[in-house]
């Protein structure tokens, strides 16, 4: 027998009888300010409630306003009544609308990423939408709104737990939440720093100047009025950063990595292992005089994902010290593959030339990137390959050797009048694009070949999609060298095993 308010596998649930007015109270709104408007100014200015220029046709009106009230209210308890989600045979499904049905359904050990997300209205009610992402899906596979917030943090530990591989009672769908621990936190003060000291502060403070000079020059105050709009589109692009970040908090779980932000809407994402699919650290140069960094990921099904809202959840560490960085580091990749991790992703992150044991390009082709030309390069652990780049805008891209699912060589006309060559990683869609800039071109055919043996090596490893229950191999053993091939970028493809899809070189 099951405890009551528990679910038993397969059995249909519904989501709370307060959802459709959460969603839809905009129409709502719009129904009493159509109709309620003229009878608020009228009441304000002292005057009869009812028009009597009317000639009787208040009545009418009203039963208009009633029945279309009615009706949006009957519409809003239909949605309710055929709004149900179910999580059986390996899937969760949703099943929604009465004149169009639609069913949406996501396999559990596929998914990618569960958020639990509370717009204000919804955190008022005490509620919460889950999100559920899945490898397919350019955008979220499954949309549950809305659950009382407990329940909402209930079922997606439970998802999170049958995609995992853990054993739970067969005759019940809940699984416990797991514990966390927080890792760190972003303070108000250190956030509203980093937008100080942005790229767009830099840019309303060009545009001021210009504007003044110009001024002074033409004698004319027309100007500044260019500037209205430019201050009214930076002031919402901070607004929203500030929204997005406020009190961001990493915590790690059995379940994955948990990030928490929001002032107004508030979100709750997971990550679970192994699912992120490449990293970025970033350091504008304004940053650097405090020592700040950026951190953002591709996730399978966050790629679609656009505006602020997208950027946000592709986040990792909006703003925080190299500690901070050091610290996700070690959630996303737990075996960093060397045995000074320290000194190898330092020299990723400031590092020049040779240290840490990075390639960078040759000196012959300093002539094509004279500022970058000693930080651009790249470094393969055995479990990871590094891509730094940009001496002012600094930047360090990190691929798990399994999560590379194509590669391509390039090469153009000035590329082969130097000797170099760029090589592109191919993973998810996101704002990681990992590419190695104007690397030796032997070094470049040599890696090409190399890290097509790694990701190989490290896929046969990864037996199971449920990361608890499976066995975390040993570290991917060095491939062997191959021999150094001529400059030149000759027409080949990488082997790849299993089936993802990759491109030949392409030559400009």
């Amino acid at each position: 027998m099951t405890q009551p308010g528990t679910a038993v596998d397969g059995d249909w649930q519904r989501v709370h009888p307060a959802s459709p007015f959460v969603r839809g109270w905009v129409a709502l709104a719009a129904v009493g300010y159509f109709f309620g408007r003229e009878t608020f100014e009228r009441l304000l200015q002292g005057r009869d409630l009812v028009d009597p220029n009317l000639n009787g046709r208040a009545p009418w009106l009203l039963a208009g306003g009633g029945i279309l009230l009615l009706l949006t209210v009957g519409g809003f308890i239909l949605s309710w009544y055929f709004t149900r989600y179910q999580v059986a045979g390996g899937y969760v499904r949703v099943n929604t609308g009465f004149l169009f049905k639609q069913q949406r359904q996501a396999r559990l050990d596929r998914v990618q990423a569960i958020d639990v997300v509370q717009p204000l209205l919804a955190r008022i009610f005490g509620l919460a939408e889950l999100k559920f992402e899945v490898a397919d899906a350019g955008e979220s596979a499954v949309r549950l709104a809305y659950l009382p917030l407990g329940k909402a943090k209930q079922l997606r530990a439970t998802i999170l737990a049958r995609a995992a591989g853990v054993v739970t009672d067969p005759e019940t769908v809940e699984a416990p939440e797991a514990p966390e621990h927080v890792v760190l936190s972003v303070p108000p003060g250190r956030l509203i720093g980093s937008l100080v000291l942005s790229e767009q502060t830099v840019a309303v403070f060009l545009g001021a100047v210009a504007s003044v000079v110009l001024s002074v020059l033409t004698g004319s105050g027309a100007f500044y009025l260019y500037l209205i709009p430019a201050v009214l589109g930076i002031g919402a692009a901070y607004w929203s950063s500030f929204n997005k970040g406020y009190h961001f908090t990493a915590a790690i779980s059995p379940d994955g990595i948990r990030l928490r932000y929001g002032l107004l809407d508030t979100q709750a994402q997971t990550l679970p292992p192994g699912r992120i699919q490449a990293l970025k650290v970033s350091q504008p140069p304004l940053w650097r005089i405090l020592g700040w960094y950026r951190m953002q990921v591709n996730v399978a099904g966050y790629g679609g994902a656009a505006g602020d809202d997208g950027a946000a959840r592709t986040t990792l560490l909006p703003v925080g010290p190299k500690s901070d960085v050091m610290r996700i580091l070690s959630l996303v990749l737990p075996d960093p593959g060397t045995d000074d991790p320290e000194r190898v992703f330092t020299a990723g992150l400031q590092g020049l030339d040779a240290d840490g044991g990075f390639v960078t390009t040759p000196r012959r082709a300093r002539l094509l990137a004279p500022l970058g030309w000693r930080r651009n390069g790249f470094l393969a652990t055995g479990t990871a390959l590094l891509i730094r780049s940009g001496r002012w805008w600094r930047q360090l891209v990190l691929v798990p050797h399994q999560r590379t699912q194509s590669m391509a060589l390039h090469q153009g006309p000035l590329g082969r009048r130097f000797g170099v060559a760029d090589l592109v990683l191919h993973t998810t869609a996101g704002p990681v694009v990992p590419r190695l800039i104007q690397a030796d071109a032997g070094q470049a055919v040599e890696l090409f070949d190399q890290q097509a043996a790694r990701a190989r090596e490290a896929r046969k490893r990864q037996t199971s999609e449920q990361w608890l229950a499976q066995v975390v191999p040993p570290p991917v053993p060095a491939p062997t060298p191959a021999p150094a091939p001529p400059p030149a970028v000759p027409e080949q493809a990488a082997p790849q095993d299993p089936a993802p899809t990759q491109e030949d070189p392409k030559h400009g």
